[in-house]
């Protein structure tokens, strides 16, 4: 790579420019390292892990269409939790990493433009509450973003100077979105569209003549360098969904498996399945959140008067397509925003170097506004990434935010009107089940065999949790026929049946795994957790008539799972 110090519109070096770029990507790792095990698994986390225990169980990621997810993250997932164990940590630091490489990807496109605009977009997505929080989930959006990002070089590039690096470059960040989620496909054709769009406004209105130029540049490559990078991203396209040549079906996944994933998630789209959302969701989340990306759509307007940067131009053109795109589907989740603002990142860095160089009043308060946008997109960020990052919209625990003062709870209701991006979130009850798990099984290794009974509608992501205990049981829709176990989790529904059955003293704590469920109790057997709660009275004791189980010794710990 070049002098970052230097670019097409920014000839004259920047001082301190390299040190600037490794600062802002130093900051992105750190912010996102930060407490990373403080935010309990989330549903789709714990969902994922499973995956990847099956992975551990088969030997290869066995693609399924109707999950709406392709198989790269799931194997990426694998040799990170096989590495490192498996722990919260082990899934969430790949993306932690490939959105703070995102970062550094930003700072490449300095070949297109001003060196400024980069370090102001790349400052803005490092901090964003947004980035910060998905990538701090063990999902697929950091990948997809990556592949993006990853892309539009790769295509600016092929325009500009027409290289082999170009091509392939392109090429592979097609081919890890079309890895990683069926939405691509919305991409692709906002791209697409971008295209002549761009076309018609340059007509009329021309861009800039510094960065990226009117016309493509003399292709630089040949035929094969062509066909070899087709050949190397169908080989990933088919290694990957293929389960590494391992299932036994894998023409099957790759063909028929792989469009009718287009149908099932289109009707998944369409139909809202639970998750249905007002058009103008995506608005809502951006005027809570991201207040660099807001500056950034609104600055791209700017696309319709002539002199602006072309690919900052393009950028804006494909950042109003995905989110039109995505506004017209019922079906929302949160986390699909970090794939739809990036392009705005840009825009806002284009918007701030332009106001800098016409300079539209003092540089310095120029500079000031942008830095005060972005340090209350911090605040913004810090305060949902490391003090409330379970807290769910309207909840009762989000209530209890407000402050004294305030007396009308409708002003806290009209504060919390917009939505958030916790959303579907395990709370942090979670721990009340697994401190005790996790102390008790340090100090004696037998307790993995230890029988749990899981009585909840809905239990991800213990079963990922829960995946070094043999001896789980889960009851959705009943319960097992020996009552007692050495921890039983339970929702209020289930709990007076449960109760009138129980034969052994217990210790209960409150719990409640998600906002949107029922509260319950976790029971832990005092036969077996008298150590990890020293002094305690158990608040359960068998009623009378029950017979009565010993707790006064603690019985062998069975070794192998029971039947459920």
């Amino acid at each position: 790579m070049s002098d970052p110090s230097s670019s097409p519109a920014t000839p004259k070096p920047f001082p301190w420019a390299k040190a600037t770029q490794w600062a802002i990507v130093a900051l992105a790792l750190v912010l996102r390292l930060l407490w990373l095990r403080m935010k309990p698994p989330h549903f789709d986390e714990g969902v994922n892990g499973w995956f990847v225990d099956q992975m551990r169980l088969h030997g290869y990621y066995s693609y399924d269409p109707t999950n709406y997810h392709g198989p790269f993250h799931f194997y990426i997932l694998f040799l990170s939790q096989t590495l490192l164990g498996r722990d919260i940590l082990s899934l969430r630091l790949p993306l932690v990493l490939i959105n703070t490489a995102t970062v550094w990807l930003i700072f490449q496109f300095r070949r297109f433009l001003p060196w400024r605009a980069c370090a102001w977009a790349a400052l803005a997505f490092a901090v964003s509450p947004g980035m910060m929080f998905y990538s701090r989930y063990a999902i697929h959006e950091s990948w997809l973003v990556f592949g993006m990002i990853l892309g539009l070089w790769g295509a600016a590039e092929l325009w500009t100077r027409g290289t082999a690096r170009g091509l392939w470059t392109a090429a592979l960040g097609a081919t890890l979105m079309i890895l990683n989620k069926e939405t691509h496909i919305i991409h692709f054709a906002a791209f697409a569209l971008a295209i002549p769009t761009l076309a018609l406004l340059e007509r009329f209105a021309p861009s800039a003549p510094e960065g990226v130029p009117a016309h493509p540049a003399a292709r630089q490559w040949s035929r094969k360098i062509l066909l070899d990078a087709a050949i190397g991203c169908l080989f990933l396209l088919v290694f990957f969904y293929s389960g590494g040549f391992l299932d036994p079906a894998p023409w099957k996944k790759l063909a028929g498996n792989f469009f009718t994933a287009f149908m099932a998630w289109g009707h998944t789209g369409v139909k809202d399945e639970g998750h249905g959302k007002v058009w103008y969701y995506w608005i809502q989340l951006i005027v809570r959140y991201e207040w660099p990306v807001l500056l950034g759509l609104l600055w791209s307007v700017r696309a319709l008067w002539p002199g602006m940067n072309r690919l900052a131009r393009f950028t804006a053109i494909y950042g109003c397509g995905v989110l039109v795109g995505y506004s017209l589907v019922p079906y929302k989740t949160p986390w699909c925003i970090i794939s739809l603002i990036w392009p705005f990142f840009f825009v806002f860095g284009a918007a701030v170097d332009e106001a800098l160089s016409r300079a539209w009043g003092a540089r310095w308060s120029t500079s000031l506004a942008a830095a005060g946008v972005i340090a209350g997109s911090f605040a913004v960020s810090a305060d949902l990434n490391y003090r409330h990052p379970t807290v769910e919209p309207g909840s009762v625990a989000e209530l209890n935010l407000c402050p004294e003062s305030v007396k009308l709870p409708s002003a806290c209701l009209k504060a919390l009107s917009l939505p958030s991006y916790v959303y579907v979130q395990t709370d942090n009850d979670y721990f009340k089940l697994m401190k005790p798990l996790k102390q008790l099984a340090a100090a004696d290794p037998r307790a993995l065999h230890l029988p749990i009974h899981i009585l909840l509608s809905s239990y991800h992501p213990l079963p990922w949790a829960l995946g070094d205990f043999t001896d789980v049981g889960y009851y959705d829709k009943g319960a097992p026929e020996e009552t007692d176990a050495a921890v039983i989790v339970a929702e209020s529904g289930q709990i007076p049946k449960l109760e009138a059955g129980l034969k052994g003293a217990y210790f209960v704590v409150p719990f409640q795994l998600r906002d949107a469920m029922d509260g319950g109790r976790v029971y832990f057997s005092v036969a077996h957790f008298a150590q990890v709660f020293p002094g305690r009275t158990p608040e359960f004791t068998p009623h009378p008539s029950a017979s009565p189980v010993d707790a006064t010794e603690r019985p062998p710990v069975p070794v192998g799972p029971s039947a459920q």
